[in-house]
């Protein structure tokens, strides 16, 4: 099928690619033109694991082709909304500025029996009001809303071959027809019996961040007992493990540390809580902004763990920050914490070095005031503290006999729990985990 999509951020760009992937013909569609230029080349604006291979293969077929101009998204039966959803200045709300635009720009161009499928993350009552548009226009055009269910570090698997589908449509033969060209687009996901559902446009909407509020809500859960086993002598991870054997509760994601971030979880709680109360019903997720603020807390503990590690030493002592992005696999450092613990620590006078694989470029550009380095020896060589802030695997299996060679004081803060603390106070380390005795 010939394919339009509109934005061509994390997102867009790599449901774009997977989409040749599965056989379609694509033209990705954005208004930020250095970025075209290099996806247009076979190069992706940012890392996800996987993405250059099948870019790079979509673009050399020919199939798949990026421009700036809306008009080319003309003669497309299907159009995908991908844009981003930031959150407004100075509010929780969702900015939907972006939504608006593309909706509006594409309009002119779509004809009887085209498909517009939302996959931005939208607050609840979106939708309803741009199918208005789309039908106040006379195109002919349908919407259905799309929820992406994306993980930074597995996108493209988790496009080529979700864990769910939902598709949110207007009722009747009109949504009739376009859960049937919907299925389509996605033959090789329904062949493969991935469950499908089809709902109307406000549960679809929904579905999207209560499924985030439901993780965030779970992290922030474990961090919160974290706090209690900090004051208890308890140990968390052995309470995580307790706990997470009893099926209604499950093992993933109840790992303490230093909480989560990135460009999804935090703005999209925030517009939830919002969007709540713009309806009246703000009590009914109140408790998502407690979860917000235990996620918050974490960040500033871990700093308070290493002003008490180090003391007046803090005051320009060299502390070693391993990792910036929000989670490993991924240069995304929109709302993270280690890169939010690394400008807190350089706030306070320490002279922070700070490490990332792949993140270092994206950091730079955010704080220019902290020294970086990609090289991890020279990360800690004559470090009076180490700080582990995201659990690339690089870190995680470093030798603490080695790394203590290096080093001009033996403390390290686990702010992610990944570490073996017995190895590292083998090797003479005094460790700290997060909510661990």
């Amino acid at each position: 099928m010939k394919l339009s999509v509109i934005g061509c951020g994390y997102l867009g760009a790599v449901h774009a690619s997977a989409m040749v992937e599965l056989g379609h013909d694509v033209v990705g569609i954005d208004v930020d033109a250095d970025k075209i230029a290099q996806l247009a080349q076979g190069r992706p604006p940012f890392f996800e694991p996987g993405l250059s291979e099948i870019l790079t293969s979509a673009t050399a077929t020919g199939r798949l082709r990026f421009s700036t101009d809306i008009a080319d998204a003309a003669g497309a039966q299907v159009h995908f909304i991908g844009v981003g959803t930031p959150q407004k200045a100075g509010s929780h709300a969702a900015d939907l500025t972006y939504v608006d635009a593309a909706i509006t720009g594409l309009l002119p161009y779509l004809a009887e029996g085209d498909l517009v499928v939302g996959k931005s993350t939208v607050p609840v009552g979106t939708a309803s009001r741009l199918a208005d548009l789309i039908t106040e226009s006379g195109s002919g055009a349908s919407l259905v809303w799309n929820p992406e269910f994306l993980r930074e570090g597995f996108a493209v698997q988790d496009t080529i071959s979700p864990d769910r589908l939902v598709y949110g449509v207007a009722p009747g033969e009109a949504g009739e027809r376009s859960v049937a060209l919907l299925n389509e687009v996605y033959a090789s996901a329904i062949a493969a019996e991935t469950p499908l559902v089809v709902t109307d446009y406000a549960t679809a909407e929904l579905v999207k961040v209560a499924a985030n509020a439901f993780l965030a809500t779970k992290i922030s859960f474990i961090n919160a007992m974290a706090e209690i086993a900090e004051v208890t002598g308890a140990d968390v991870t052995q309470l995580a493990d307790a706990i997470g054997f009893d099926a209604r509760i499950g093992r993933r994601f109840l790992n303490a540390g230093v909480g989560f971030g990135g460009g999804c979880l935090p703005k999209d709680i925030r517009a939830f809580t919002a969007r709540a109360e713009e309806l009246g019903r703000g009590e009914s997720v109140a408790f998502l902004k407690e979860v917000d603020q235990i996620n918050l807390r974490r960040r500033s503990h871990v700093v308070d763990l290493a002003t008490t590690a180090l003391g007046d030493r803090l005051h320009d002592g060299k502390v070693a920050v391993l990792g910036l992005s929000f989670k490993p696999h991924s240069d995304d450092v929109r709302d993270s914490p280690a890169l939010d613990v690394a400008v807190q620590l350089h706030g306070l006078g320490a002279d922070v070095l700070a490490n990332d694989p792949k993140s270092i470029e994206n950091a730079q550009a955010k704080h220019p005031q902290l020294r970086y380095s990609d090289v991890i020896a020279d990360t800690l060589q004559d470090a009076d503290l180490v700080v582990l802030v995201t659990e690339w695997p690089e870190f995680v299996e470093i030798d603490p006999v080695w790394a203590a060679t290096l080093v001009k004081t033996r403390i390290i803060i686990d702010g992610r729990n990944a570490l073996d603390a017995a190895a590292w106070r083998a090797a003479g380390w005094s460790y700290t985990g997060m909510g661990r005795s």
